[in-house]
């Protein structure tokens, strides 16, 4: 697998990212470990957890696995903190206090002394922007951290964070991870110049429009699909539309015509993006992931790129 760097920082991370929220939840151990190798074996180096996935179980199985089924120095890791970890009013946000005690309780479940990538899950309005700033420094300094970033923020949060940490001369903010596919493309507005200006990797999530470009709700949900659980189905039906079924029956036919997969051409659309350094590409089994890493082998011909970018939008 190809490696990028992320924006215009020094650190270097493969080109697709495994993401583990599935990971302690709906993802046994066994299937985990298949994953981790899988993905390493293809030539990732990228994972990305958070302290709020699966209540922490997801970095907890990651920190059993990175030394015992891939080591440590082989891999990249990425974690977040933002969500609900704890209660009263200092048990979630941005503030300086709960963002260091939700990085120390990372590292413990991790196994490690420091992560690769730290970043800041949301924008958080109750807090001042200024001291959530302090505390990514902070982080860098002590060493409990070597690079660190931000997750869902919009163009000008995006543009405010960035600036005010290179002004300052601080450790800078290296990458923004945020919801980028064929079925969402808002970010191309504000997000996507904001990051290519300011030197900012772009870390799609979701970059199969949470499931629905594999193609799999085309005739109906599948009963094993997140589409078919209570927790998940909202979440997926809001691309479940006949402007996105219109763009689900262009990438099957591009596949179609590539001898590839629906899931392949989906990603491989979003990786070769312009600023975009890694799709976080999350499974719940380790058959799935496989069928994402096949994306790596595709570069799509100019002029199905072109098609799939009139079809949705662009």
């Amino acid at each position: 697998m190809q490696e990028r760097r992320v924006g215009r920082s020094g650190l270097v991370v493969s080109r697709l990212g495994l993401g583990t929220m599935t990971w302690g939840r709906q993802t046994s151990s066994d299937d985990a470990a298949a994953q981790l190798r899988a993905f390493r074996d293809a030539g990732g180096t990228l994972v990305d957890t958070a302290d709020v996935y699966a209540d922490g179980a997801s970095e907890t199985m990651l920190g059993e696995l990175q030394g015992d089924v891939v080591p440590r120095s082989e891999l990249v890791i990425a974690t977040k903190a933002w969500g609900r970890t704890g209660p009263g009013a200092m048990g979630r946000g941005s503030s300086r206090g709960h963002l260091l005690d939700a990085l120390d309780a990372s590292l413990r479940r991790l196994g490690i002394d420091h992560v690769d990538l730290w970043q800041l899950h949301a924008w958080d309005a109750d807090t001042p922007l200024e001291e959530t700033l302090v505390a990514l420094e902070a982080a860098v300094r002590s060493g409990r951290t070597r690079y660190v970033g931000i997750s869902n923020f919009t163009g000008w949060q995006t543009a405010a964070a960035v600036a005010t940490q290179q002004a300052l001369g601080r450790a800078p903010i290296v990458s923004t991870q945020v919801e980028y596919s064929l079925l969402a493309r808002e970010i191309e507005d504000e997000v996507v110049p904001a990051c290519e200006h300011l030197g900012v990797g772009l870390l799609p999530w979701s970059p199969l429009g949470r499931g629905v470009l594999t193609g799999k709700y085309r005739h109906g949900t599948p009963s094993d699909s997140r589409g078919a659980s209570e927790a998940f189905a909202g979440f997926v039906n809001d691309y479940r539309n006949d402007d996105a079924a219109r763009i689900v029956e262009a990438v099957a036919t591009a596949a179609d015509g590539l001898g590839t997969s629906p899931v392949a051409v989906a990603l491989a659309w979003v990786r070769d993006r312009p600023g975009v350094t890694a799709p976080i590409v999350g499974a719940r089994t380790a058959g799935q992931l496989t069928a994402s890493l096949a994306a790596d082998e595709l570069t799509l011909p100019a002029e199905i790129r072109t098609a799939l970018d009139d079809v949705s939008g662009g």
